[in-house]
């Protein structure tokens, strides 16, 4: 093959023939080489926003679907507790980058029932990744366990893959 080609167009053809096979194989095994090298990266994430809400009796946080209605009853549940059965909280959180590990998704509170005795409470709940947009989660601290913790007076949201804490967002007074 090599003598037709050295006919055709002469000993040059073959010169650039295996000096672009060379060059080729050379940058493939460069690149390959470098893809191994560099380390995998990690899981990346973070608490986009965090609301608390209050619930009522049949467990609604609004009775019509607009921010001002939201924002004027849950000022009406905040001054009148005994129509509230739960708090929410609504958490918007995003991840990016690949994730071995089982994500978390926990809200940490404080509190203070009626004792006066300083309270603790964790809600936590499994998530899959989000990838390029965030997800909204709610977290729900409802009935019975509602009145014993008393008072909401401190929280933080946090994302963790596995131990691994990701991103983190707090009330002021956490």
């Amino acid at each position: 093959m090599f003598l037709l080609i050295d006919l055709v167009f002469g000993p040059r053809a073959r010169y650039f023939s295996i000096m672009r096979r060379l060059v080729i194989w050379l940058g493939l095994s460069g690149w390959l080489t470098l893809a191994a090298a560099l380390p995998a990266e990690a899981a990346t994430g973070r608490i986009i926003k965090v609301l608390p809400q209050f619930l009522d009796t049949n467990g609604l946080h609004t009775l019509q679907p607009s921010l001002y209605e939201r924002y004027a009853y849950q000022a009406f549940l905040r001054q009148h507790p005994d129509r509230r059965s739960g708090i929410r909280f609504a958490v918007e959180w995003k991840t990016t980058g690949p994730s071995f590990r089982p994500l978390k998704l926990r809200v940490e509170l404080h509190g203070l029932p009626e004792s006066n005795r300083p309270r603790q409470l964790v809600l936590e709940q499994a998530v899959k990744p989000t990838g390029w947009f965030g997800r909204w989660t709610s977290l729900v601290l409802s009935g019975e366990n509602y009145r014993q913790f008393g008072e909401v007076t401190a929280w933080r949201a946090t994302i963790w893959d596995g131990d691994e804490l990701l991103g983190q967002q707090q009330s002021f007074l956490w």
